[in-house]
C-alpha cells in the first residue's frame, strides 16, 4: 500500500494580521509560538505520517522563497507558487492532477499551513482511519467539536449519535454555513454539528473526477495540463490556472458530491489563528493577563497584546489593547475587534500603499 501525499495549502496572505504579516512576510512564516514557524509546525507535526519528500505545498510567488527556505527538507521544485489567485477548488485541483500523474492511484491530504494543533499525537491518531476511508473511495473531511457557539465557522452536519473522537468515518449529511449566533448555539447544544477545520482527504483520481463532474471548465483547464515531469508543464500552467473558476472546494465539491464522509475529532487542541486575539487567547496564561512580547512598563492595565521588538511600550490604564509594532507601521487595536485588521488592509489597498502591504 503506497504512502500518502500531503497538500499544504499556503497561499494566504494573513491580513487579519498586518502590520506584522505582509504578501512576503505572511502568517504562515511568521513564528508566534516556539520557534518554529506555522508551516514548519505543520510540517513537523505530519511528518510521522507523510513524510517531507511526499509534501507539496501551493503557495503565492511573494511566499516561495521564504518557504522554500524555511522548509529545506522539502525537495524544492515541491514548493509551487500559483499564477494566480483562484481559491481552493483549483488549487486542490492542480495538486491531484499532479500526484496522479506522479503515481496513479495517489491517495492525498489537504492541509492549511497556518494553523495550531495543540496535540499533535492524537491529531495524527486521525490521519489513519481518514485516509483508510480516502482509500476506498470517499471524501474525508475533518470536523472539530466546537468549544463554543463559534459564527466564524462553517459546520459539518453529522448523524445524530455521532461520538467525538470515535476514528470512524459517517456520513456527512450537510455542510453548514457561517451561522448567526442563536443558530451556533443551537448547533452545539445538538451535538452533531461540528467545525469544519478545512482538512480533506481523497484519491486523486476521485477528487478529478468529482471536478469533471461539478466544475467542468475548471477540470477541463487542469486536463489540459502535461505531466508535471514534463517542460511543457509550468508554461501551460501560467496560462491555464489564471482562467480557472474562483472557488472554494467546499461549494465545488463538498457540498454537492454524494460520497462525502467526515471524521468527528475530539480534543486535538485545534486553533485556525484566525486573528491576533487568537494569538493572545493561546500565549494569555490567565484571565486578563497581558502577554507582552517586547520589554514593557505596564500599570493598571490588563488583557493586553503587545508585540514591539527592540523598544520599550509603556501601558497605563488601559486594557484589551492589541499593539503591533513594525519599522514602517504601528497598530493599536481594541482587542474585540482584531478580526477587522484584515478591513484596514482593504483600505490600504484602496489608498494605493503598497509600501505597506
Amino acid at each position: 500500500m503506497a504512502a500518502p501525499y500531503g497538500l499544504i495549502l499556503a497561499g494566504g496572505r494573513g491580513t487579519r494580521f498586518w502590520p506584522l504579516s505582509r504578501r512576503s512576510t505572511a502568517k504562515q512564516v511568521l513564528t508566534f509560538f516556539g520557534d518554529r514557524s506555522l508551516i514548519q509546525q505543520t510540517v513537523d507535526r505530519l511528518a510521522p505520517v507523510v513524510p517531507p519528500e511526499r509534501i507539496w505545498v501551493l503557495t503565492n510567488r511573494y511566499l516561495r522563497g521564504a518557504i522554500v527556505r524555511q522548509l529545506p527538507e522539502v525537495p524544492a521544485r515541491q514548493i509551487l507558487a500559483e499564477p494566480a489567485q483562484r481559491n481552493t477548488a483549483p488549487a486542490i485541483g492542480l495538486a491531484a492532477h499532479i500526484l496522479e500523474s506522479i503515481e496513479p492511484g495517489a491517495v492525498m491530504g489537504v492541509f492549511p499551513a497556518d494553523h495550531v494543533i495543540g496535540k499533535p499525537r492524537e491529531y495524527r491518531r486521525l490521519l489513519t482511519p481518514a485516509f483508510r476511508a480516502a482509500r476506498q473511495g470517499s471524501i474525508v473531511v475533518l470536523g472539530i467539536q466546537p468549544r463554543w457557539a463559534e459564527t466564524g465557522y462553517g459546520y459539518i452536519e453529522f448523524p445524530r449519535g455521532v461520538q467525538a473522537g470515535s476514528m470512524e468515518a459517517v456520513k456527512v449529511l450537510r455542510f453548514r454555513e457561517k451561522p448567526d449566533a442563536p443558530t451556533a448555539a443551537k448547533f452545539v447544544h445538538a451535538g452533531n454539528f461540528y467545525w469544519n477545520a478545512g482538512m480533506f482527504f481523497f484519491r486523486a483520481s476521485v477528487m478529478l473526477d468529482a471536478l469533471r463532474q461539478f466544475l467542468p471548465s475548471t477540470a477541463g483547464l487542469l486536463d489540459s495540463l502535461p505531466a508535471c515531469s514534463s517542460r511543457r508543464f509550468a508554461a501551460r500552467m501560467r496560462e491555464i490556472f489564471p482562467q480557472c473558476n474562483n472557488i472554494s472546494i467546499d461549494y465545488a465539491v463538498l457540498e454537492r458530491a454524494p460520497n462525502v464522509v467526515g471524521i468527528a475529532a475530539g480534543d486535538i487542541g485545534w486553533n485556525d489563528v484566525g486573528s491576533w486575539n487568537a494569538v493572545y487567547e493561546l500565549e494569555s496564561p490567565a484571565a486578563q493577563a497581558n502577554v507582552l512580547k517586547s520589554d514593557a512598563l505596564v500599570e493598571s492595565s490588563t488583557g493586553s497584546y503587545v508585540h514591539a521588538h527592540g523598544k520599550l511600550v509603556a501601558l497605563l490604564g488601559v486594557r484589551d489593547l492589541i499593539v503591533v509594532d513594525t519599522p514602517q507601521a504601528l497598530l493599536i487595536a481594541d482587542r474585540a475587534r482584531a478580526q477587522e485588521v484584515g478591513d484596514l488592509v482593504k483600505r490600504l489597498e484602496k489608498a494605493g500603499r503598497h509600501d505597506l502591504l
